[in-house]
């Protein structure tokens, strides 16, 4: 079965610690879920239209399990806490 990712690009930061307040949240909900965090921080190099803000990419073990993380009530309170925080692409993908 393949895997589930998430990967969020942001775009701005517009309120440090709203973000800080989901971080604080949103580890624990996704770590707790069998989320696994490859990539946290800033781009190493932007090519094309990228933006070298914060990029996460968490992996979970069925792309069924990233959106029942997503969806469930820990992650939702993670989300109230960022509200209008940053401005990001959120995706979830499947894997190859």
């Amino acid at each position: 079965m393949p895997k589930g990712y998430w990967i969020s690009c942001y775009r701005s930061i517009k309120n440090p610690e709203k973000l800080a307040a989901y971080a604080k949240l949103a580890a624990p909900a996704i770590q707790g879920a069998g989320g696994r965090f490859l990539v946290r921080g800033p781009a190493d190099k932007a090519y094309e239209q990228g933006i070298k803000d914060r990029t996460v990419v968490v992996e979970f073990e069925s792309l069924a399990k990233a959106h029942a993380v997503h969806d469930g009530p820990a992650y939702q309170e993670a989300l109230r806490a960022l509200g209008d925080g940053v401005e990001r692409d959120f995706r979830i993908c499947e894997g190859t």
